[in-house]
């Protein structure tokens, strides 16, 4: 009997190979799970839970399977000092919950995503669960990189316009700024690029010193 370790424990390995959907599973299993939407195949969260712990980053955006290799060393850096600066400000002052990736959180039946930071307002603490975040949170901060740029910048963004996360911050880590993207009846408008100091509009006097991250 072969087991296939997944992010929820061992299961038995008795799925079928994968049927390709455009950006692709992981070789070797099948979407059982998935359901038909206007006669399109999508792969919902039953199938990422029996994606295997490779070491990869798995996310499933609206339907389609996407992987990614695990950040490099500067990336982690910088998320780590961001944040770290949220935590003192939020955390540590029980204003609310600060998560760094891997951190599942599910926008939809067919929307499974690991931003690289979140925050979750204590008033909203409902939605962490054991496993998972269900339902959007209130700040996702996504930073750049070679082989995410293009998703971070152009498909998550849409995403979670339509999920109607609150604000969103896109950090750059090449040109030393962040983009700040707040909703605006149902649209993100931009709300600025920052240098130097950035301050999160949810939850006054919280900011994070640019000069400490870079």
């Amino acid at each position: 009997m072969k087991y296939l370790t997944t992010r929820y424990g061992h299961i038995e390995n008795c799925c079928r190979p994968a049927v390709n959907v455009d950006s692709g599973l992981a070789e070797g299993y099948a979407h059982n799970m998935a359901i038909v939407i206007d006669s399109q195949t999508k792969l919902t969260y039953e199938d990422y839970a029996l994606l295997p712990e490779d070491g990869k980053i798995h996310e499933i955006i609206d339907g389609e399977h996407y992987m990614t290799l695990a950040p490099a060393t500067y990336h982690q850096t910088l998320s780590r000092r961001i944040q770290f600066q949220l935590y003192e400000q939020i955390e540590e002052k029980e204003l609310g919950f600060v998560f760094d990736a891997p951190t599942d959180v599910q926008l939809s039946d067919i929307d499974i995503v690991q931003p690289d930071l979140l925050v979750i307002h204590s008033s909203r603490k409902s939605i962490i669960s054991p496993t998972k975040i269900i339902d959007a949170p209130d700040l996702i901060i996504e930073i750049l990189s070679k082989s995410t740029g293009d998703k971070d910048r152009l498909l998550k963004l849409d995403l979670y316009q339509k999920a109607a996360v609150p604000e969103y911050w896109l950090v750059d880590p090449e040109g030393q700024q962040i983009t700040v993207y707040r909703l605006h009846e149902g649209r993100f408008e931009t709300a600025g690029t920052f240098h130097d100091q950035i301050s999160y509009s949810a939850i006054e006097g919280v900011r994070v010193d640019l000069s400490r991250v870079w």
